[in-house]
């Protein structure tokens, strides 16, 4: 779940590398190319090459630009940027996941971005994708790669069943059942991890927060009865109990793609291992509908996903570099590369192309994108989620009631927004 989510387990403090950052050490000479430092927090191996090769692409075309690519771990990122950013040695560009985009901003570490070139393609992007990279009415970072949860399952097993893809957490939990007693396989298999069960809070019409209000709601009725579908769905027939071990994310996933389990909620993080199962070797096998609905109707899931942002204490001639760089990384044609060799999907319309919709992956969650729901520009919201899944862990192994480990989660979460009333 390396997109997505926020790091909620961040070490409490790291020792700043010696990497050379634009803010204060570029390394530039009088009369030479003006040499940009990004931080891309991608996977090494499998991600990590194509963006190499596009950097290289920009630095052919732009002869007056060298790029100094730096790998920096997806868990180690958020700590190092803010301790490198305030002893203004920051890195000009950060590949920074979408929760980390309005706590930056609010820092000044970030360069707005509203009318410069990097934004020169605004209208193209997704406007929700858009929308999560604003902190008080400005835009601090360009979308670069986007995701958000489907109920992902197996095409075949639902068939031998007889059942269609599930539109409402009821319509799952019976077709779970069925699926169990034509197949002998369970229908379906949760996740205790809060930003999973995030779906079923949209799914009742409420969040964790009401931001415009500025009111805690995790412990409201509505809350309270979307975490009780939650937990439900992982007791009865056809569904799997609730793994709380440290690997539950593997087992889980692990079952999913060797047909084990015929339906999950995942997000397209997971594509390409999705093939690599047993259960999926005919890609068309997979089948990706929308996560199911709560009782209010609605269906969402959360957006995540990384912006490219451009570090506010580079110098002129470094920010107007880095500004260009990100137009070339976040344009059309940067994206549907990045999308066919990382099948990641892309965050404007124009890169659908015909060759990326060509992965059934990608054109299943591209059909589910529009029931996205973008964070709210709250600095601290990403560190929510590290509260909660403490809490529901707790409650699906059976070792805090659902009352207890809300009201806990709303204790703790004030101490995060003490401004905000509960």
């Amino acid at each position: 779940m390396r997109r997505g989510i926020a790091a909620s387990a961040l070490v409490a403090s790291l020792a700043l590398t010696a990497t050379a950052c634009g803010g204060s050490d570029s390394g530039d000479s009088a009369d030479g190319p003006v040499t940009l430092t990004w931080w891309d927090t991608s996977n090494a191996t499998n991600e990590a090459p194509t963006y190499k090769a596009l950097v290289k692409e920009f630095e052919a075309a732009n002869k007056g630009i060298k790029v100094k690519y730096v790998n920096v771990p997806f868990d180690q990122a958020q700590n190092k940027f803010d301790t490198a950013a305030g002893s203004k040695g920051a890195p000009d560009i950060l590949r920074s996941e979408v929760g980390w985009t309005p706590a930056f901003a609010k820092k000044g570490y970030f360069l707005p971005l509203d009318g410069t070139e990097a934004l020169a393609d605004q209208a193209k992007f997704k406007s929700n994708l858009i929308e999560q990279a604003k902190y008080e009415g400005k835009t601090y970072g360009v979308p670069f790669t986007t995701d958000t949860l489907a109920l992902v399952y197996n095409k075949e097993l639902f068939q031998k069943a007889g059942v269609d893809a599930p539109t409402t957490w009821d319509e799952l939990k019976k077709a779970a059942a069925t699926i169990k007693t034509k197949t002998g396989v369970d229908g379906y298999w949760g996740s205790t991890q809060s930003y999973y069960a995030q779906s079923f809070l949209y799914g009742e019409g409420t969040d964790t927060v009401d931001v415009a209000a500025k009111k805690i709601t995790i412990d409201t009725p509505e809350a309270k009865k979307a975490y009780g579908t939650w937990l439900d769905l992982f007791d009865g027939k056809g569904l799997h109990k609730a793994d709380t071990t440290a690997d539950a994310y593997a087992h889980i996933q692990d079952a999913f793609v060797n047909g084990k389990v015929a339906a999950i909620i995942q997000g397209p993080w997971e594509i390409t291992n999705f093939y690599k199962g047993s259960a999926f070797k005919d890609k068309n096998n997979l089948g990706i509908a929308t996560v199911p609905a709560g009782s209010s109707g609605k269906a969402g899931a959360p957006t995540g996903g990384h912006n490219l942002s451009v570090y506010a204490g580079s110098d002129e001639a470094h920010q107007q570099a880095a500004l260009k760089f990100v137009n070339f990384m976040t344009s059309a044609h940067a994206q549907e590369t990045i999308a066919l060799k990382n099948a990641t999907l892309p965050t404007r319309d124009d890169a659908y192309t015909a060759k990326v919709k060509a992965d059934p992956g990608i054109a299943g969650y591209q059909g589910v994108l529009s029931a996205a729901q973008p964070r709210p520009a709250l600095p601290e919201y990403s560190s929510f989620f590290g509260q909660l899944d403490t809490e529901l862990l707790a409650v699906a192994g059976g070792k805090k009631s659902l009352d207890e480990g809300l009201s806990s989660a709303e204790t703790n979460i004030a101490k995060l927004v003490p401004d905000y009333s509960k």
